[in-house]
C-alpha cells in the first residue's frame, strides 16, 4: 500500500489468449472477477505466423471477449509487458453481455493499422484446441522471466 492511498484498480477487456483463465492464472497468480462483454465497431483478426489475435476498429463489426476486473497497477504492468510493443493500450467502451451495461475499460489494440499480416477472423475455440497447450508453456516461461526481472528491480 502506498502512502497516497489504495492502488488504482483497472478493468481490462481481453479478446484472445487472455480469455483463458489458465493463461491469466500463470501471469497474475490469480483469476480476477470477469464478465462477458462485446467490443462494438472492432474486428478480431488472425495474424500470419502467430497464434494470438489483433483487433482494429471496423464499423458495424464486434469482438466478443471478457472484462477482467480489479486489476492492480502491478498486474497492469505485467499485462503491458505480455502484450509487448505490437499493441497499444487504449480506453474503449464495451457492452457487458449480461446487463447490456456500457463500461469504460482498457484494451490492447494492434499498433500497425496497415499490417499486411492481418487476415480473416480469429476464433477462440479453435485456438484452445490447436494452440493453448503450447501457449501455456510459453506464458509460464514469460511469467517466470518477468517475476525474476521485477525481483531484481525491487531488491
Amino acid at each position: 500500500m502506498s502512502i497516497t492511498g489504495p492502488a488504482a484498480m483497472h478493468s481490462v477487456f481481453v479478446y484472445g489468449s487472455l480469455m483463458a483463465d489458465d493463461v491469466v492464472q500463470l501471469l497474475l497468480n490469480r483469476v480476477p472477477r470477469t464478465a462477458s462483454a462485446i467490443l462494438p465497431d472492432f474486428h478480431r483478426f488472425s495474424i500470419k505466423g502467430r497464434v494470438y489475435p489483433a483487433i482494429l476498429p471496423a464499423e458495424a463489426d464486434k469482438v466478443p471477449g471478457k472484462v477482467l476486473f480489479g486489476i492492480t497497477d502491478d498486474e497492469l504492468y505485467i499485462l503491458d509487458e505480455f502484450e509487448d510493443i505490437d499493441y497499444e493500450r487504449k480506453n474503449v467502451q464495451v457492452l457487458l453481455t449480461d446487463s447490456s451495461e456500457k463500461l469504460q475499460t482498457k484494451t490492447y489494440i494492434w499498433a500497425n493499422k496497415d499490417d499486411p499480416d492481418l487476415y480473416g477472423t480469429w476464433e477462440f475455440e479453435e485456438w484452445k484446441q490447436l494452440h493453448m497447450e503450447g501457449f501455456l508453456k510459453m506464458t509460464k516461461e514469460f511469467a517466470e522471466e518477468i517475476k525474476a526481472t521485477r525481483n531484481l528491480r525491487h531488491d
